[in-house]
This record gives C-alpha cells, structure tokens and sequence, in this order.
C-alpha cells in the first residue's frame, strides 16, 4: 500500500502501518466537502456570538471566560503556544507521522470545524522529510493528548522544532524548505489541532502491530524449544484444546502442531518414562493463547479508536457544538494496560525455557549449551540479560490507568494516562522481542548439540534455518549481543509470522 487516502469514516490498523512504512497520504474529496461544511457552521456558530466552548471561550476552568471576537485568532495561537510542555526525550519519527496521521483523520471526519487548508498544510508535512519534534512526555490523556498534540501542531504556526535528515530545524525554517507561510488559526482550529487521542493511540497501535509479530514468534520459538528438549506435542492435540475452547489457545496449539507435523526428534521418544512437560512447555496453548486472546480485544478497542472523532466540542448534525467526553482516553488507556501485561507473559514464559535449555540439571545438555564449558560460559548471561528484561516488564507492565491526578482546577478531574500506559507497553513489546529473541537462539544452538541430524519438523526445521541464516552456531564463546539483536529484528520484521501464514496455507 503505496498511498492512503483519507475519507469520511476514519482509518484501519492497514493503514496505519502502511503510512508507518512512509506511505503517501491525501484527502478525498468527500472528506474535503464534510470539512468545509463543518467550517461554514463554525463561521456561524462565532457570527452569532453565543458562547461555545473553545471557539469563542478560554478552556478548561476558564470555559466561562468570554473571548473578544476580535482576539480569537490569537486565543487558538496562545493555545498551542501554552500547552506545548512536553518533556522527555523526542518520539521517533515513525510514531509522530502516526500520530499526525491519525490526528488528520479524525479531524477529517468534517466535525471538529477546521479549515480544509489546514489539514492541507498538515498533509504537507506528513509527505516530506520533514517532521516535528514531540516530547513523549506529559500527557494525561484527557483533554486529550494535549501536550504532545501541542507541539505536533506548532511548526504549523512556524514556532517549534523540526527534524530533517538528522539536523534540529525551527519550525519557521520547516515551513520555508516546504515553501509555506506561517498558518494563521482561525477560530476552534487549535483547539481542533490538540484535543485528542492519537499520541497514544500511535503508541498503542504500533505496539499491538509489533505484538502480533511477538506472539508468532513466542509459538515458533517455544515449538523449536520443546522439540530440542525432547517434549511431547501430546499436549498439542485438537480434541484436547477443543475441550477448553479459548480461541487464542486452538490458534496457537494448531501453529505448534503444524511447526512440528512429520518431527522425527519428537517421534524418536514416544513412550519415553517422562510423564509430563514442564508447565513452559506443556502450558504453551493456555499462556499463549491467553495473550493472543488479548490482542484480539486490543485490536477492538484501536478499531473504533482509529474511526473515531476525539475532538471537543464536536458538531451536531444539526450545526451545534457539544460539549462532551470524546477526548478521554480510558478506552485506549486500559487496552494499552492489558497489551503490556499479555505482552509481558511472553518474555515470562519464554525466559523459564530459555532456563530449561541452559541448565543441565533440566535440559541433559551440556551446562549453557557450551561445548566446551568452563573454558567458556555459553550463554548463561544471555539468560541474565532475559531475567532482566522480564523483571522490569514487571515493573512497566503495573497498569497505568488506574491513576489519576485532577487538573485545570478540578474542572478536570479524572484523567486516563493513557498515554503512559501506551509508552509502557511499547516498552515492554520491546523488551519481550529481545527475550524471545534470545530463547530462539538458545533453541537452535540446543539443536546443535542433541545432533538433529535434519529431524526437525516441517516448521520448525524452518525455524531453525531462518536462525542460522543470521547467528552461527556456537563452537566458542564470542559477543552475543549481536547474535540476539539479528534475531530480534526478525522477530520485529516478521520473518516468524510470514513462516506460520505460509505453514498455516499449506495445512489447509
């Protein structure tokens, strides 16, 4: 998906990922029509002079304040000037063209009243190489994502920072490369620009786009796993999991057993005197499938987020603003809550097999899969490096929506964090990639060691060649930290989830 048009009923996670991969964005004529419609009723709603909040009053406790019609222009100026308080380091330019993006597309929806040429001039932006520099800090998630909007919207005016090509830029210089003219808001426009929902649904949505590819990877890896450690797939079975019907866990139990279908590892021990697997291999189906089952309610709620308007206040039909709600961002908030914690029982499943392959005590392998240990200690601080990560996914994984601090005195009073909540979880799907990353190494140098000879089953086999087509095997110690990195950008680009679409074809 090469471009990305924007019409009347919102976007898709499709095209979020497709302007991700820097797709080219432009506006439909019906969505320019709805806007222009939404600004005449704006132009009128100011003419008659009846107080409407944020377009000719102040905002938050100062709602009640009555602003001079001949100073709105700069009441919307001042507006993007004062709520530009970011803090922190800057977002990368992936999540600031989402957020962008996303912020056109609710504006689009021809019911917040900005100027057609004002989403014009964001396209403008969103299609260079230009972007504005965002602090991931400071937001509450109502009204909104203020601040971090706030400084998204700023270079507009001409006041803020940009980056291009890697060098700071202001944003006046910004508009002068693009060969624009600082914009002039008029009324409700920066309002419009700042009172929404989509830092943190940027967030949330790459981080549930880069989930998805982390569960794929978490079957292949624990099916590689189970494999070299001589486990049984018996726990695998349809008729089993049809017993306890989760949909996560038939999903995961059937890309297990179409990775290890034809295994002649897992055949050679049928009948072995080993009762049961460990609960990390056994339980693979409940624990994966649990978080798959997550993600299915995540993609849900960003779903509607991603085709809702989140601006206030918004117009009616009937060519009145409402003051109302859809600016919070509890729905995100609580999503973004779960994603981390499904997110971060991944790496905690994974790193206990990682454990299992690297002790001999459980694995009857050599200590740390090292053929020489002693000499050199394998990967036992791989493993020190896994528990790390799962230790603090423990920490970030501490939901961030059931805080709340009262601002604007006390007119607004609950607030989401839900855009704490989304930086969290991307933080823990990172972390979680770099586990899993880790346990896929440490299986495939495991497959070295039991001598598999070629018996692997018909995925996993593949598994363990698209490993080995980027980390050797380990004959003496060297730096891991590559070897890992290399696998966990598999992980992120989705070599392991092509695998599974590709053996899931071929099943059926």
């Amino acid at each position: 998906m090469n471009r990305v048009l924007i019409g009347c009923d919102g976007t898709d996670i499709e095209q979020v990922a497709a302007v991700a991969g820097r797709a080219e964005v432009s506006l439909s004529e019906e969505a320019r029509k709805a806007v222009a419609r939404a600004r005449e009723s704006t132009e009128r709603a100011v003419g008659g002079g009846k107080p409407v909040y944020g377009v000719n009053t102040g905002f938050g406790r100062l709602a009640n304040t009555i602003i001079d019609s001949r100073k709105l222009d700069l009441l919307q100026r001042n507006l993007l000037l004062s709520h530009a308080c970011g803090t922190g380091s800057f977002m990368d330019e992936v999540h600031v063209r989402v957020m962008m993006f996303l912020r056109v597309v609710s504006l689009a929806r021809g019911r917040s009243g900005v100027r057609p040429e004002t989403i014009e001039r964001m396209l403008v932006f969103l299609n260079s190489d230009i972007y504005p520099l965002v602090p991931v800090k400071g937001s509450l998630g109502a009204s909104g994502d203020l601040a971090p909007l706030a400084h998204l919207a700023l270079p507009l005016i001409g006041e803020g920072r940009c980056r291009r090509n890697g060098e700071i830029i202001t944003g006046r210089e910004a508009l002068e490369i693009l060969g624009l003219k600082p914009l002039v808001l008029g009324a409700k426009e920066g309002l419009a620009l700042i009172n929404g929902t989509q830092a943190m649904t940027a967030f949330t949505a790459m981080a549930f786009l880069e989930a998805e590819r982390l569960a794929d990877a978490a079957d292949c890896a624990a099916a590689l796993s189970l494999e070299v450690l001589m486990g049984t797939d018996a726990p695998f079975r349809e008729e089993l999991l049809a017993l306890r019907p989760h949909p996560g866990a038939l999903r995961t139990a059937c890309n297990v057993r179409n990775l290890l279908k034809n295994s002649r590892i897992v055949a050679s021990h049928v009948g072995c005197d080993r009762v049961q697997d460990a609960y990390s291999l056994r339980c693979v189906p409940q624990v994966h499938g649990a978080t798959r089952d997550a993600l299915s309610y995540v993609k849900r709620v960003i779903s509607i987020e991603l085709s809702s308007v989140t601006d206030n206040p918004l117009l009616m039909e009937d060519g009145s603003f409402v003051s109302g709600g859809n600016f919070h961002g509890q729905p995100v908030a609580l999503a973004a809550d779960h994603l981390a914690i499904a997110s971060a029982e991944l790496a905690n499943i994974s790193e206990r097999r990682i454990e299992r392959l690297l002790n001999p005590d459980l694995s009857g392998l050599p200590p740390f899969l090292s053929k020489n240990p002693g000499l050199n200690s394998g990967f036992m601080i791989a493993q020190y490096t896994a528990a790390s990560l799962v230790s603090e996914n423990k920490v970030l994984a501490h939901p961030a929506a059931v805080d709340s601090i009262p601002v604007s005195g006390a007119q607004e009073d609950h607030v989401s964090m839900g855009t704490t909540a989304a930086r969290q979880a991307r933080e823990v799907v990172n972390n979680a990639t770099y586990v899993l990353a880790t346990e896929l190494v440490c299986a495939a140098q495991a497959a070295e060691l039991i001598g598999s000879g070629g018996g692997h089953g018909e995925g996993t086999a593949r598994v363990y060649e698209a490993v080995r087509n980027r980390v050797a095997p380990l004959e003496e110690d060297r730096q891991f930290d590559r070897d890992i990195d290399a696998v966990a950008r598999m992980v992120a680009g989705g070599t392991f989830s092509r695998l599974l679409a590709e053996l899931t074809d071929q099943a059926s």
